[in-house]
C-alpha cells in the first residue's frame, strides 16, 4: 500500500527547518498511500463478510426473538451474542472499509473518537458474551437442575459483559488519549505531507 520514492525532492512537502519529517527510519522518503489492488481486494472480501455476517445474524436474531412465548436464558444469551456479533458487523466492518477506501482518515477527531469507542464496545462485547456463554455451558454440566438459579446468573453476566465492554471502550473518547486512526503516526504524518 505504500511505495518507496526514490527521488527526495518528489515528497518535500514538510515546512520547518528539517525537511526529514517525511522520510521513513531508513532515509527513503514515503509516498502518500494509495488504493492499491490489494486496498480493493481486502474491501470487496470486508464488504462481503459484512453482507453475510448481517444476513446470517440478523436470521439468527429472527429465530431466537419468534421461538415462543418462553424464552429461556439461552435464547437470551444467543440473542446478547447476535446483537454483539451485528454491532461488529455494522461498525467495525464498514469502518475498516471505507479507511481503506479513502485511504487516510478524514472525518475529524470527534468522529474517530466516537467511531473507535464504538468499535471497541463491539469487539468487547463479543468476547464477554462468549465468556458469559462458556460459564453458562459449564454451569449447566456442572449443576443441570439449577435452571432459575442459572437464569439469574446469566442475566447478571450478561449486566457485566455490556458494563465491562463500555467502561473499558471509555478511554478511547477521552481528551488526552491516543485515538487509534486520527492520532496514529500515519495518519499523522498523512496530516504533515498534505498540508
Amino acid at each position: 500500500m505504500f511505495h518507496q520514492l526514490t527521488d527526495q525532492t518528489m515528497n518535500g512537502s514538510c515546512q520547518g527547518p528539517t525537511s526529514a519529517c517525511n522520510y521513513s527510519t531508513n532515509g527513503d522518503a514515503l509516498q502518500l498511500p494509495t488504493f492499491s489492488t490489494a486496498a480493493k481486494v481486502r474491501v470487496i472480501i470486508t464488504f462481503t463478510l459484512c453482507a453475510v455476517s448481517a444476513v446470517c445474524n440478523l436470521v439468527v436474531l429472527w429465530a431466537a426473538g419468534n421461538g415462543g412465548k418462553r424464552k429461556s436464558h439461552v435464547r437470551i444469551l444467543i440473542m446478547n451474542l447476535t446483537v454483539a456479533d451485528l454491532l461488529v458487523t455494522f461498525i467495525v466492518m464498514p469502518v475498516d472499509a471505507v479507511w481503506n477506501i479513502t485511504v487516510q482518515w478524514q472525518a475529524g477527531d470527534v468522529a474517530c473518537r466516537l467511531l473507535m469507542f464504538m468499535k471497541l464496545v463491539a469487539m468487547y462485547s463479543c468476547a464477554f458474551v462468549t465468556v458469559v456463554i462458556s460459564l453458562d455451558r459449564q454451569s449447566a454440566i456442572l449443576n443441570p437442575l439449577g435452571i432459575r438459579e442459572a437464569k439469574r446468573k446469566s442475566k447478571i453476566m450478561l449486566t457485566v459483559a455490556w458494563t465491562m465492554s463500555v467502561i473499558l471502550s471509555l478511554p478511547q473518547v477521552g481528551e488526552n488519549t491516543f485515538c487509534l486512526l486520527c492520532q496514529s503516526p500515519l495518519y499523522t504524518h498523512m496530516r504533515v505531507l498534505v498540508k
